[in-house]
C-alpha cells in the first residue's frame, strides 16, 4: 500500500482509478474507528458508478498509517485533521476541489474543511456530528465496555496496526469531560457547496437533529436522506440506497459544471 507524508506523519492511502478525466476526485474520510479496509468495496463501487477517480486513506493513528504516539488526543483533533492534515494530503496528491465523502468523524472533518474556506465541489456526508448528543456518549461508554469484555480488540486488529491505541484515541477524547461542549456549527455558514447528508433512523450515535442543524445553517443547497432500518453506517446497513444517493449527487454536480462550461463557451 502506498504512503505519503502529511502533517508530520506517514499515511497509507489507496487510489481508485476509473478514468475519470474532467470529473472531480472523490475523497473518502472514514469514521472514528474506521480505515481503508473497513469501507469494504463501497468506494470502488461509487467511483465506478459515478465515473470519478477516488482516494481512500487512513488518518494518523488508524489502519496502516503511523501509530498514535501521544497518550491521548486533543478535543480539537477533528479540526487538526480538517485544517492541517487534509489540506497537506490533497496538495501532495495534487487534488484540487474534490468531492468529500465522509462518514461520522470523517463527515465532521469534511464540514470543518469546507466551512473554513478550502475549495470543494461538494460534500456527501453520512452520520455527521456537529454537536455532541447524550445518545452518542452513552453508546461510546457501551462500546468501551465491549472493547474490554469481548473480542472487539481482536476484530479491530484485522484493520489497525495497534487496535488498542486506535480504540482509546477515539473513545477517550469523546468521553473527555470537556468534550460535551464540542460544537462545529460555527463552520456551517461557510459551507456554500452542494451537500448530501444521509442518516439512519436507528443510528446509535446521533439523531436527526444533526441533519436539521446542518440544513438550517449551511449556505449551499442541501439534500437530506433519512433511511429506515439503518444504523450508524449507511454504507453497510443500506449500501445500495447510500450508493445510489451519492452517485446521483455526484452526477448532478458534474452535470451542472458541464452546463456552466457550455454557457461560458457560448458567451465567448
Amino acid at each position: 500500500m502506498p504512503t505519503l507524508a502529511a502533517a508530520g506523519h506517514t499515511l497509507a492511502y489507496e487510489w481508485i482509478e476509473v478514468g475519470g478525466e474532467g470529473r472531480p476526485v472523490l475523497v473518502f474520510l472514514h469514521e472514528g474507528l474506521g480505515s481503508i479496509r473497513q469501507w469494504r468495496d463501497f468506494p470502488e463501487r461509487v467511483a465506478r458508478a459515478s465515473g470519478c477517480n477516488a482516494l481512500v486513506y487512513d488518518r494518523y493513528g488508524y489502519g496502516q498509517s503511523d501509530v498514535l504516539v501521544e497518550a491521548r488526543r486533543s478535543i480539537r483533533f477533528m479540526h487538526e485533521e480538517a485544517l492541517e492534515a487534509l489540506p497537506q494530503l490533497l496538495a501532495t496528491l495534487e487534488i484540487d476541489a474534490p468531492i468529500l465523502v465522509g462518514h461520522s468523524d470523517g463527515a465532521s472533518i469534511a464540514l470543518i474543511h469546507a466551512g473554513a474556506g478550502h475549495p470543494v465541489r461538494g460534500l456527501a456526508l453520512m452520520a455527521p456530528h456537529v454537536f455532541v448528543e447524550p445518545i452518542c456518549t452513552e453508546s461510546i461508554v457501551e462500546a468501551r465496555q465491549q472493547f474490554e469484555t469481548t473480542d472487539l480488540a481482536q476484530r479491530l486488529g484485522r484493520y489497525h496496526r495497534d487496535p488498542r491505541k486506535t480504540f482509546y484515541l477515539w473513545a477517550d477524547v469523546w468521553l473527555d469531560p470537556e468534550f460535551p461542549g464540542w460544537n462545529i456549527e460555527e463552520y456551517l455558514p461557510g459551507v456554500d457547496c452542494p451537500l448530501l447528508v444521509i442518516q439512519g433512523y436507528d443510528d446509535q450515535y446521533g439523531t436527526m437533529a444533526q441533519l436539521d442543524a446542518i440544513e438550517r445553517q449551511v449556505r449551499g443547497p442541501c439534500e437530506l436522506v433519512k433511511l429506515e432500518a439503518c444504523g450508524h453506517s449507511p454504507f453497510r446497513d443500506q449500501a445500495s440506497a447510500a450508493q445510489d444517493a451519492i452517485v446521483r449527487f455526484v452526477n448532478a454536480i458534474c452535470g451542472a459544471s458541464a452546463q456552466a462550461r457550455r454557457r461560458r463557451s457560448d458567451a465567448a
